[in-house]
C-alpha cells in the first residue's frame, strides 16, 4: 500500500494565492483515513525542499554504494569520477533511496568517500508489508574528494534474527551538474589522520572550516542527554553535570570553538515510533555538521607541520560512551602564494555556566537547567591580496525544565538551545560581517495511564537567521508536531495506535520564499501544501506572506 501523493509545480502555483491570502487550503486529501494504525503506512517523506539544480546543465550519475546491511559489516567499494562532465561542477547532489520491511529499530548510518564524511542517516522504522524512502544533500563543497578515485565506506548497524527481520537495502548517487559553482567551494577536503587527532594543512590555506558530524546515539542516556539530570535527583538517566552539552574543537589543546548540539529525535525516539513513521523529526535522514571557522588559526596551522585537532562533548560523564563525532577539515587556498604567515591575536572565553537546580516534591520532581559560553578568537593572514583578520565569536545558552513523577510515567521537557555566532573579516579596508544565530527548540510530554495507554506530545523547532554585511539574509523555520498513543505490553495487533503529526518547512531568502507543510494521521497522509518552492516570488510578496514569521526569527 505505498501511497504516494504527487503535487505538480502547476498544483503548488495554484495554493499560492490561497496560501498567501492565508485560507491555506490543503491540497490533497485521504478519503481512506483508518480509524487507527493498521499494517502498513505511507512512505516516509520530509517538508523540507528538494535540492535546487541548473536548469539545462549538462550531467552525468555515479553510483556510490548499494548494498543491503543486515549486520555491522561496512560496505566497501571503490568511487570513479564522472566521464563527460569535466572536473569542475554547478552543482552535485548526493540521493540515497532506501527501502526496508518487517520489523526493525530505526538505526544509524554513515557514508565516507577518501575518508570524508559526505553524509550521516538514520533510518525509519518499517511497515511489516514495506516502506521506502529517500534522502538529497548537496554535497558540492566535497568536489575536490570527487576529482579522483576514492575508497568508499558505508555502514547503517544493523542487526536481523528471528523477532528484527527489516534488512535495510539502499542505492547512492551521485548526479553531477557541469559548470561553474554558485558559490566558493573549497581547494581541499582533508580529515584527520588514522590517529584522529593529527591535521596538516596545505601552507596557503587562508580559510580554514572544521564540520564535525556530532551525534549522541547507541541507544543509552546520550540518546536522550537532554533528559539526564545529577544527583541527588531520582531518575533512570544520570549525567554528573545535568544536560548540558557543549562541542568543542581544540587546536593544539587551545579552545578554538563551541557549538550547541541539536536535539536529534530519531524515528524510535520518545518511547512512541507512531509519531515518526511518516514524518521524521528535523535533520533525522539529514544529520547537519556543525561548523567551525578555524580561520583565526590559519597563521599557526600553515607551518608545514602536523597540528593536533581534538572535539570532545562537554558534560558527558567521564568514561561513558554514545557520542560520534568525526570531522572534515574545508580549505580554501591562496592561489597566488605557496606559502601563507600569520598569527592568532586573540582568544577570550568566558567561565562556563552550568546550573541544574533540583526541586523535589511529592511524588514530583523538577530540574531547572540555565548554562551557557562564550568565546571569542581573532587572528590574521598576509596572503597575496593583503592582510585579513578574521574574528570568530560564539555565544551558546539552554534552558530547559524538565518535570516527572514517581516511576516516570509522566515525563515532560520544554527545553531551549541558542549557538549565536558572528564573523567578522576585515580586507584592504572592507569590513564584512556574518551573523547567525541559531533556536532548537524540545516541548513535549510522554504519559503513562493506569490503562497502559503511552502518550507522547512533542513539539520540535529548528530554525536559524543569518545576515551578512549588505543586506543579504535567510530565515528558516522547520517545526515538527506529533500527538501519538498506543497500548504498551501488548502484541502488535492489539497497541490501538493512533497518531497525527505535521511538519512546516519555511525558507526565506534572496530567491524568494518556501512554505511546506505535511500533515499525517494514523499513518496516512492528509494533506500536502505549498505557499511556493523556490519561487522568484516578489520580496514583497514574500513579505506580505511571511513578515510576521520573519519578525520574530
Amino acid at each position: 500500500m505505498r501511497r504516494r501523493i504527487v503535487m505538480s509545480m502547476l498544483a503548488g502555483v495554484t495554493l499560492l494565492a490561497s496560501a498567501l491570502l492565508g485560507t491555506g487550503a490543503p491540497a490533497a486529501r485521504a478519503a481512506d483515513v483508518p480509524a487507527e494504525f493498521g499494517t502498513d503506512w505511507h512512505d516516509p517523506v520530509t517538508a523540507a525542499p528538494p535540492v535546487s539544480v541548473p536548469k539545462g546543465a549538462r550531467s552525468c550519475q555515479v553510483t556510490l554504494a548499494e548494498a543491503q546491511f543486515r549486520d555491522f559489516t561496512p560496505y566497501r567499494g571503490t568511487y570513479t569520477p564522472p566521464q563527460g562532465c569535466g572536473d569542475r561542477w554547478s552543482k552535485v547532489v548526493l540521493r540515497l533511496d532506501g527501502k526496508v520491511k518487517g520489523r526493525q529499530y530505526d538505526r544509524l548510518g554513515y557514508l565516507h568517500v577518501g575518508g570524508v564524511e559526505v553524509l550521516r542517516t538514520s533510518t525509519p522504522e518499517p511497515s511489516p508489508d514495506g516502506i521506502e524512502w529517500h534522502v538529497e544533500k548537496d554535497v558540492t563543497r566535497y568536489s575536490d574528494t570527487f576529482r579522483s578515485t576514492q575508497d568508499v565506506e558505508m555502514l547503517i548497524g544493523n542487526v536481523v534474527d528471528d523477532t528484527y527481520t527489516g534488512v535495510i537495502d539502499v542505492k547512492v548517487t551521485l548526479t553531477f551538474y557541469a559548470g561553474r559553482p554558485e558559490a566558493s567551494v573549497p581547494d581541499k577536503v582533508l580529515t584527520l589522520a588514522d590517529d584522529g587527532t593529527t591535521l596538516t594543512t596545505p601552507r596557503n590555506s587562508e580559510r580554514i572550516v572544521a564540520e564535525v558530524y556530532a551525534t549522541g546515539s547507541g541507544g543509552g542516556c546520550e540518546e536522550f542527554w537532554y533528559l539526564t539530570v545529577a544527583d541527588p535527583a531520582s531518575y533512570s538517566c544520570k549525567a554528573d553535570k545535568g544536560p548540558y552539552r557543549e562541542v568543542q574543537i581544540r587546536v593544539d589543546g587551545r579552545l578554538a570553538g563551541i557549538a550547541a548540539p541539536f536535539p536529534n529525535v530519531w524515528t524510535g525516539g520518545w518511547s512512541n515510533p507512531f509519531l515518526w513513521y511518516v514524518v521524521p523529526g528535523p535533520r533525522a535522514f539529514d544529520v547537519k555538521p556543525i561548523e567551525y571557522d578555524l580561520t583565526p588559526f590559519a597563521g599557526i596551522l600553515d607551518d608545514g607541520r602536523p597540528h593536533r585537532v581534538e572535539v570532545s562533548v562537554a558534560g558527558v560523564p567521564a568514561g561513558q560512551a554514545g557520542w560520534s563525532a568525526p570531522v572534515n577539515v574545508l580549505v580554501w587556498q591562496d592561489a597566488h602564494r605557496t606559502q601563507v604567515t600569520g598569527g592568532l591575536t586573540g582568544a577570550t572565553a568566558s567561565e562556563p555556566v552550568n546550573s541544574s537546580v533540583y526541586t523535589p516534591g511529592s511524588g514530583e520532581y523538577r530540574v531547572d537547567t540555565d548554562a551557557g559560553h562564550r568565546l571569542t578568537v581573532s587572528g590574521y593572514v598576509d596572503t597575496s591580496h593583503g592582510r585579513v583578520t578574521t574574528t570568530v565569536s560564539r555565544t551558546l545558552a539552554n534552558t530547559s525544565v524538565h518535570r516527572w513523577n514517581d516511576g516516570e510515567t509522566t515525563d515532560a521537557l520544554d527545553a531551549t538551545w541558542t549557538d549565536d555566532q558572528s564573523v567578522t573579516v576585515r580586507a584592504g579596508g572592507a569590513t564584512r560581517t556574518t551573523r547567525t544565530h541559531r533556536t532548537y527548540t524540545m516541548d513535549g510530554a510522554t504519559t503513562i495511564g493506569t490503562d497502559d495507554r503511552l502518550r507522547t506530545e512533542l513539539t520540535l523547532g529548528d530554525r536559524a537567521a543569518v545576515r551578512r554585511s549588505g543586506g543579504d539574509w535567510s530565515r528558516l523555520d522547520d517545526t515538527y508536531s506529533g500527538d501519538a498513543t498506543y497500548t504498551l505490553n501488548v502484541p502488535r495487533d492489539q497497541r490501538h495506535a493512533v497518531g497525527t503529526s505535521s511538519e512546516r518547512y519555511r525558507l526565506y531568502g534572496p530567491d524568494g520564499c518556501y512554505d511546506r507543510s505535511l500533515a499525517t494521521e494514523q499513518g496516512v497522509r492528509r494533506w500536502i501544501a505549498f505557499a511556493a518552492e523556490r519561487s522568484p516570488l516578489s520580496r514583497g510578496a514574500c513579505d506580505a506572506s511571511h513578515g510576521a514569521f520573519f519578525t520574530r526569527l
